[in-house]
């Protein structure tokens, strides 16, 4: 059937504009309906025009109205009806506004995405005639039409409130449009295939895509996407996307659709898989562009290009030797060439007052090589988009200490500050109980260097009962020098750092290389830039000898690559995943571990040591965001304790459940990471540990004793502070900073709001300074079981926070088992956010 719009134009009817009419109307004034019930009463209004149809005379659409109505009164919907004949009403004055912005606007297509406004958002809270005045008030004369879709953009953004917050989906509508006419008019290829050739032509996207892609395969690929899921995105969220990660010409005009990119990612991320790549690459693209899974920000914008480092961090173990510690600032500034954040642990570096080659107190001790690197932060910035980023580990016994904690403070020596590194204390538990019990206990500082000298080992090899008994081995060995402070003086030192600075880090040593399922293998003495890796480390050695040759004596240098540590990240967007749908809990997990996976096999490594270690276990660091998010839509708040921890308890766990179970699928088809003897994965320590006894757990954990794991490391909580914006959800495992605000940049205002705010949300969300943080530690320690690695975990403290509560909340830390603890946020100190790690 054929009917007549008003402007005259003949259209196909359409019964679901009649089913959302109704609906509407219903909505309106709160009333309960079943869907069965609108549909019935819209098909009857079908067969009403069927039996009266004339294509002579084409009914039209107030017509139709009126047969509603009439259906309507007949079904007893009076006060339905009321509201039926106000939306007309309503309608009609949309339409007048429309003909307004005719006036401006000539872009028809335009003008048709502000009319699909009143079917897809609420009238009463997002009328377009707000958005006419708004828009209308930054008018000026003579516009060009880039300008006018850029005032619509603005209009659409300024209006988002914590009453209207889906006026930023409304903005993000309008902005996807400027971006398709912008894109146009770069490029107007035909189809995705000749796009990809265009691309590759111009250097911007990587020729091993069309060596590994058939035309007609990229063309079914073609067909999987899907431009809908752009309403998906906020206008945050594809601000961001052009901005840092949608592929410019060399002229920096944008050439790519987010949509192709979520496909282009796909596309490289299923390269390995060969026969089933197809398959694969589908599958990724799905879950990526449902905002189901969001990659790390090295993935997300070296994926598919020339160029493809797509690791976020790196960890080095930096040796006590000129070169070594050369070496390691080197890699440093290899790894910040490419992108890369970075991780140091220099707790092997001797102590200022040290010894060197005999000679008493001439070596110069750490805090002169952390200026070397914070240097070397500022001068190899990251292809000029920001400068390189770098955390710097010392044990908490390290005789540098003190000046280390008072790097970036405001007192202290202003020559050996350091503004561009941050500081990262490793603690073993030992210090955290004379702090609770006996915190006027003294606190013993070495040399790792004249320990391993007189003692004949290395104080920071040892962990747990083991490194209690060789440190007060050490204590009571009068020919070795010490540092002595209060546990109290320490604290002070530590408490007055993180409350000026937000830094040191937290790496909590002793519960970190209890749980490693690869201590086999290694140990684990730090972190990286962001806290959540946590893998075997060691130190990369040269060994030269001399050889002959026909032209005489040759210098041969080998290097042992040591355990280079790289981190591989994936996040889960917990807050747009059915949770409580196994089978889709399943395949958004399944997919993730498998892109993962292949990473690193796909990656470029700026250094050879990476790609090393990188094959040797197999890392990978599958994450989550958007969990305060989810926790608003299970429809309790971050402070209802009993509830709060169940839901951390059930769902690590079955993310964790599904992740092994991934890992291990993978094994049986392509073989396991090669140290997966001897680990607790195969003897089962790993499943003992845990205490995952029932069926299905040992279910699992004989099928990886027979079949083996992929990867010796699975899941790592980074911090998403991107590509959480992206996914429009919530950070990483963070409560939320303001539940709305709007943040200025460059002229433009940006909204901020948070996820699925409305008013039966507003005061489940309570801002992150609000709760008790007491409440974050045991969350924390809770999801902490089901972590192989560690979690991004920030704290969040006010002016009226003493010395001692914060204390306490480390103190806890240490005791639930916690690995680490990242910035401690106070309301008026702004910190760094990682952006490589952004997962």
């Amino acid at each position: 059937m054929k009917i007549k719009k008003r402007n005259g134009r003949t259209v196909d009817f359409n019964l679901e504009k009649i089913v959302i009419a109704i609906k509407k109307s219903f909505i309106s004034i709160n009333k309960n309906f079943e869907d069965s019930e609108i549909l019935k009463m819209a098909e009857e209004v079908k067969s009403q025009i069927e039996k009266d149809y004339n294509p002579e005379k084409l009914p039209t659409v107030e017509q139709i109205q009126d047969l509603v109505e009439l259906t309507l009164i007949e079904h007893k919907y009076i006060d339905v009806v009321k509201s039926y004949i106000t939306y007309r009403a309503k309608h009609s004055q949309d339409r007048m506004v429309v003909e307004g912005f005719k006036e401006y606007i000539k872009d028809e297509k335009l003008l048709n995405i502000i009319r699909k406004l009143r079917d897809d958002f609420d009238g009463s809270l997002y009328k377009i005639e707000a958005l006419f005045l708004k828009f209308k008030s930054f008018c000026k004369p003579n516009m060009e039409k880039n300008e006018i879709r850029n005032i619509l953009i603005k209009a659409a953004a300024e209006l988002t409130t914590k009453e209207a917050p889906k006026w930023e989906y409304i903005a993000g509508r309008f902005y996807r449009y400027d971006l398709e006419k912008k894109i146009i008019e770069t490029y107007d290829g035909k189809d995705f295939y000749e796009k990809i050739k265009f691309l590759t032509e111009k250097n911007l996207y990587g020729k091993y895509i069309l060596e590994n892609y058939r035309e007609e395969e990229i063309k079914e690929l073609e067909k999987v996407m899907d431009p809908k899921r752009d309403r998906l995105l906020t206008y945050s969220s594809i601000d961001l996307l052009a901005k840092r990660y949608l592929i410019r010409s060399h002229d920096m005009k944008i050439l790519e659709r987010p949509q192709e990119m979520f496909m282009g990612i796909a596309m490289h991320l299923a390269l390995p898989e060969k026969e089933n790549k197809l398959k694969w690459a589908k599958r990724i693209y799905d879950v990526l562009s449902s905002l189901k899974v969001t990659v790390a920000t090295p993935t997300m914008n070296n994926a598919r290009k020339p160029f493809h480092q797509l690791s976020s961090c790196f960890i080095d173990t930096v040796p006590d030797t000129l070169d070594g510690i050369y070496r390691s600032i080197d890699n440093f500034a290899k790894v910040s060439k490419h992108g890369g954040g970075m991780g140091l642990y220099f707790g092997k570096v001797r102590a200022a007052g040290s010894d060197i080659r005999g000679f008493k107190g001439v070596a110069g001790g750490v805090i002169r090589w952390l200026k070397l690197v914070n240097d070397t932060a500022v001068a190899v910035d990251q292809l000029g988009v920001r400068q390189g980023s770098c955390a710097v580990y010392l044990d908490a016994w390290h005789k540098d200490l003190p000046e280390f904690l008072q790097l970036r403070t405001n007192n202290g020596d202003d020559r050996m500050k350091t503004h561009d590194i941050f500081p990262a204390v490793s603690y073993p538990n030992l210090f955290f109980r004379l702090a609770k019990n006996n915190i006027d206990a003294d606190w013993y500082m070495f040399d790792p260097h004249e320990i391993m000298i007189k003692k004949g080992y290395c104080l920071e090899d040892f962990y747990g009962d083991e490194w209690e008994k060789k440190y007060y081995e050490c204590v009571n060995d009068k020919e070795i020098s010490r540092r002595v402070m209060s546990v109290k003086d320490m604290v002070r030192l530590i408490i007055k750092s993180l409350t000026e600075t937000g830094t040191p880090f937290a790496f909590f040593r002793d519960n970190v290389n209890e749980m490693n399922p690869n201590s086999h293998k290694g140990m684990i003495y730090s972190s990286n830039l962001c806290t959540e890796i946590m893998q075997n480390m060691s130190p990369i050695e040269l060994i030269s000898q001399e050889i002959q040759s026909e032209e005489g004596p040759v210098i041969v240098t080998k290097t042992r690559p040591g355990d280079f540590v790289v981190c591989n990240l994936a996040s889960l967007v917990l807050g747009n995943i059915n949770l409580h749908d196994e089978k889709e809990v399943e395949y958004v997990i399944e997919t993730a571990v498998r892109g993962l996976d292949n990473v690193i096999d796909l990656n470029y490594y700026p250094l050879p040591y990476a790609k090393i270690t990188n094959q040797k276990y197999r890392a990978i660091g599958l994450g989550t965001s958007g969990y305060h998010h989810a926790l608003i839509k299970e429809g309790f708040a971050y402070s209802d304790e009993e509830d709060h921890y169940k839901f951390a308890d059930e769902i690590y766990e079955k993310i964790n459940y599904y992740a092994i179970k991934s890992s291990m699928k993978i094994a049986k088809e392509k073989g396991s990471y090669e140290y997966f003897k001897d680990s607790d994965w195969e003897n089962g320590r790993y499943f003992e540990k845990r205490n995952y006894t029932d069926e299905r757990w040992t279910k699992l954990k004989e099928d990886v004793k027979s079949y083996g794991l992929r990867n010796g490391y699975i899941m790592a909580v980074a911090p998403t502070g991107s590509t959480s914006i992206i996914a429009g959800t919530t950070a990483a495992v963070d409560p939320l900073m303001k539940r709305f605000f709007l943040e200025e940049k460059k002229g433009s205002i940006i909204p901020r709001v948070a996820p699925e705010l409305n008013t039966q949300t507003f005061w489940l969300y309570e801002n992150a300074h609000e709760i008790d943080q007491s409440i974050t530690i045991k969350a924390t320690g809770i999801r902490q079981r089901h972590v192989d690695q560690g979690q991004s975990v920030n704290l969040y403290i006010t002016n009226e926070f003493t010395m001692r509560q914060i204390l306490n909340l480390y103190i806890l830390a240490s005791e639930l088992g916690l690995k680490s603890i990242y910035y401690v946020r106070g309301k008026s100190l702004e910190v760094e956010e990682c952006e490589v790690c952004a997962s």
